[in-house]
């Protein structure tokens, strides 16, 4: 097991060194981080002082073994950043687990019932675990220790890929690790620029550009961006941020590039006529049932619909508040995810054309027995692995959703919150609907709960697969 106690400790002395920041930020603004310095201290050494002990150990990941190395490096995040939110934050050490598996996972998902009152550490720390979560912790990784072997980081990067196909845009994937690292980072900085700009404090801009590009939806206020109503330029502006994360980052990197033929994709213009039929639809709704102005309307709709589609899970309203119309519609936005190759959680939009080309085809099969029905993804032929691979991708996520769903229904939750809590932690969206609506929270659950929710979400991150392999006997055999 060299080779995982070498990566892990890897891992774990690269995220204590990020730690500092949160630190830094609590000694700016003079709280007491004494203890989160010492503990974070403590945790850099045990990590540096294995990868020193295991420094001549030549490290070579095998699929299993990076599998394996995926699933325990969110058990580790969630304990390590779960212990200040813990000692700090006035929560249950299993609530702390939970928000920091929400954060590390980008669900959005959070326990605190009064956000504005907590530390700024403590603040930075659960958008930095958003922001570090977003682009991958995994292809953080394989970005920056892939030198030691590439084969190893090579394991991990499938591990985390399952399912969609994760096109490798420079022939070496450490590369294009670190070019899309420096993409996400060149727009997290534009985006606090700009809502700097527009009237948020610096650590305001900061932490939202940090929980937007990850798509992940933790907030400085209460209200989340509803806070900023009273500036639309903030809110579309955050939009259009949540638009870009949601898209797949090969296709900006290719763009950077010259090349812009990765907007024009099958799934990113589905993506696309999704949104703006859902937003359109809210948006009516939101003129026929609260009296809202049409650019009010138009602006809560296009931003609580691309929060949903994008699973980051911010909110500008209670639109929950909206009618039954208005659930029905947000619903089917948490269900979508963005695209594949994007820092989003959720199915997946590329998934449901797929889905939707294979009934298209069946449909023909049926009319026509004897013609020969091709499906075609952007030109290529659909192979039978692929949407083999996107059928069981679908089934499990239903398995793990409807587990969940009997779990939380028999420990006596209504059928809205029971259903909306287990899509929203599995596709990690963050606000459900009913007792975890976009103006609630997800305090009022148990240890138990909040432990079976946390594995939910992981599951979601890992895309279902990469989870449930460990549980299979045959993963364990001849490991």
């Amino acid at each position: 097991m060299k080779n995982i106690a070498k990566f892990l400790s890897l891992t774990g002395s690269a995220l204590s060194l990020f730690f500092w920041l949160p630190i830094m930020v609590g000694l700016y603004f003079g709280e007491d981080i004494i203890v989160f310095a010492l503990a974070n201290g403590l945790f850099m050494l045990l990590h540096v002082s294995a990868y020193m002990l295991l420094r001549s150990h030549n490290l070579n990941l095998t699929l299993k073994q990076g599998i394996l190395s995926v699933n325990l490096i969110w058990i580790l995040t969630g304990i390590a950043g779960g212990f200040p939110l813990w000692w700090y934050g006035d929560i249950r050490p299993m609530q702390a687990f939970f928000e920091a598996i929400s954060g590390f996972t980008t669900t959005g998902a959070t326990v605190f019932t009064n956000i504005e009152a907590l530390p700024h550490s403590l603040l930075m720390l659960r958008s930095l675990m958003q922001w570090l979560g977003g682009m991958g912790i995994i292809v953080l990784g394989i970005g920056l220790f892939s030198l030691i072997n590439p084969s190893g980081s090579l394991a991990l990067f499938r591990a985390e890929s399952s399912g969609i196909k994760f096109e490798k845009a420079t022939p070496k994937i450490k590369d294009t690790a670190l070019r899309l690292w420096g993409i996400y980072v060149a727009l997290t900085v534009l985006n606090t620029i700009l809502l700097w700009m527009q009237g948020m404090s610096l650590f305001d801009a900061l932490n939202h550009a940090f929980c937007t590009l990850s798509t992940g939806g933790f907030s400085t206020q209460n209200a989340s961006l509803g806070a900023y109503e009273q500036t639309p330029l903030i809110l579309w502006t955050t939009t259009c941020f949540m638009a870009i994360g949601g898209i797949n980052f090969l296709a900006h990197f290719r763009f950077l590039q010259g090349n812009g033929s990765g907007y024009s994709t099958e799934e990113t213009l589905w993506y696309g006529r999704l949104i703006f039929i859902l937003a359109i639809s809210l948006m009516l709704v939101g003129i026929s049932t609260q009296n809202l102005s049409f650019f009010q309307a138009l602006t809560h709709s296009f931003f609580n619909i691309i929060s949903l589609v994008t699973t980051t899970g911010f909110a500008s309203t209670d639109y929950e508040t909206w009618g039954p119309m208005a659930v029905v519609v947000c619903f089917v936005a948490m269900l979508l995810g963005g695209n594949g190759g994007s820092t989003s959680g959720g199915v997946k939009i590329a998934r449901f054309v797929i889905i939707v080309k294979v009934i298209v085809a069946e449909v023909k099969k049926i009319l026509h027995p004897n013609a020969i029905v091709g499906m075609f993804m952007n030109g290529a032929s659909l192979s039978s692995s692929l949407v083999h691979a996107t059928f069981g991708f679908l089934m499990l996520f239903i398995v793990t959703n409807a587990l969940l769903v009997g779990f939380l229904f028999a420990s006596g939750y209504d059928a809205l919150t029971s259903v909306s809590a287990a899509i929203a932690s599995v596709g990690n969206v963050g606000p459900g609907f009913g007792l975890v609506g976009p103006a609630q929270n997800y305090a009022m659950f148990s240890d138990l709960e909040a432990f079976v929710l946390a594995l939910g979400m992981i599951a979601g991150r890992l895309e279902i697969y990469t989870f449930f392999l460990i549980f299979f006997p045959a993963f364990w055999r001849r490991f």
